[in-house]
């Protein structure tokens, strides 16, 4: 049996994930998270073979979820499943050691037949994604910038980023300011923009 765990923050979509993968004989949901975090946590305690995860979640999205896991060593195949088609988040994911990158629209028995794919020791990409990332420019932002980006996309002040990545908050106003620079943009808040769009945060 393949040992899957999905991470999913919309309760529908979650649900029915679950619901379509426990019909296939050879596929057991061990385990559901609704946010990144929780879904780590699952993952030290129930040690799956796959981790079925999205990418925008709360408290830690889907790609930084494979790199921790990827850092603390989990043996564990990490799948991206997402509604986001854009070739940046998938060159993250695949930086980040990811093995399958789908889209939430496609049939079921793709997604069953790309879990045993990528547990065979293979790899599943979409491949409406795979042809657009090798046509697109490159991620000019460096994690750090957009961890602070991000947050400060979601209204968050440079101090309160500041607490939160650990960081003085002239730190924080130094990578926005990079931020910003490298995407021309006018303010934060258009930088983030510009930056969601491409498939970079």
């Amino acid at each position: 049996m393949i040992r899957v765990l999905i991470a999913e923050d919309q309760t529908l979509v979650l649900g029915a994930l679950a619901a379509l993968l426990k019909l296939e004989p050879d596929i057991d949901v061990v385990g559901t998270a609704s946010n990144g975090k929780d879904a780590l946590a699952l993952c030290r305690q129930l040690l799956p073979d796959i981790v079925l995860t999205d990418v925008e979640m709360p408290q830690m999205t889907g790609l930084e979820l494979a790199i921790q896991l990827s850092d603390e060593g989990f043996a564990s195949k990490v799948m991206i499943l997402t509604t986001f088609a854009r070739s940046g988040y998938l060159r993250r994911a695949m930086a980040a050691g990811v093995r399958g990158y789908l889209l939430k629209d496609a049939p079921a028995d793709t997604l069953a037949a790309a879990i045993r794919q990528v547990q065979a020791g293979g790899r599943a990409i979409a491949p409406e994604l795979a042809l657009e990332s090798w046509n697109a420019g490159q991620d000019p932002l460096s994690d750090r910038e957009r961890q602070v980006l991000r947050l400060a996309g979601e209204g968050k002040t440079s101090g309160e980023i500041a607490k939160q990545v650990h960081l003085s908050e002239g730190t924080v106003r130094n990578y926005l300011s990079e931020a910003i620079s490298k995407l021309n943009a006018g303010n934060r808040i258009e930088a983030y923009r510009m930056a969601r769009d491409a498939g970079w945060l």
